[in-house]
């Protein structure tokens, strides 16, 4: 019984080293870049599974006025990781060296904050998830979904 005890301690302690290697904290420094992107210890961190306005893109709100859609999307994104602890954990690295990864601020999924405000889009090209959150923002009309927008990934298209 004891042997089956240490045997089941040291695969749990490998299983969570494993996983912890995967994950980065705020122990140093952290630099927003825009809505979806952080550098985080010196690493570049692309969020998973959203798509964010771009810094410069505009959108219109429910009146019709143009307002910078992409720096409010910025500035959600401190608001929620200036909130609490910032963790996070990769998935991938994408063709840039970028890490693409699941952050999270007091355990609580940041992509899918973004997505739930109205700030991001889930980014189907890439992933499933996130559709749930951005349903429920477009029905409520959070975030961008309050007036019109052209979706990021069109946006850069576009500005090519």
């Amino acid at each position: 019984m004891i042997k089956l005890l240490n045997y089941i301690v040291i695969v749990f302690i490998y299983f969570m080293s494993f996983s912890l290697a995967n994950c980065k904290s705020l122990d140093n420094s952290i630099r927003i870049i825009d809505g979806d992107t952080i550098i985080l210890n010196s690493e570049k961190i692309r969020f998973y599974g959203i798509d964010t306005p771009e810094k410069k893109q505009k959108c219109k709100n429910r009146n019709g006025l143009s307002y910078p859609c992409g720096e409010f999307a910025t500035n959600e994104l401190k608001k929620i990781i200036s909130s609490g602890q910032l963790f996070c954990k990769k998935r991938a690295t994408d063709r840039y060296g970028r890490s693409i990864s699941i952050c999270y601020v007091n355990g609580v999924d940041i992509n899918s904050l973004m997505v739930k405000n109205g700030w991001a889009l889930a980014y189907r090209k890439y992933s499933r998830d996130y559709i749930d959150e951005e349903k429920e923002a477009k029905d409520k009309k959070m975030g961008m979904w309050a007036g019109k927008f052209i979706a990021p990934w069109k946006w850069r298209k576009l500005k090519r």
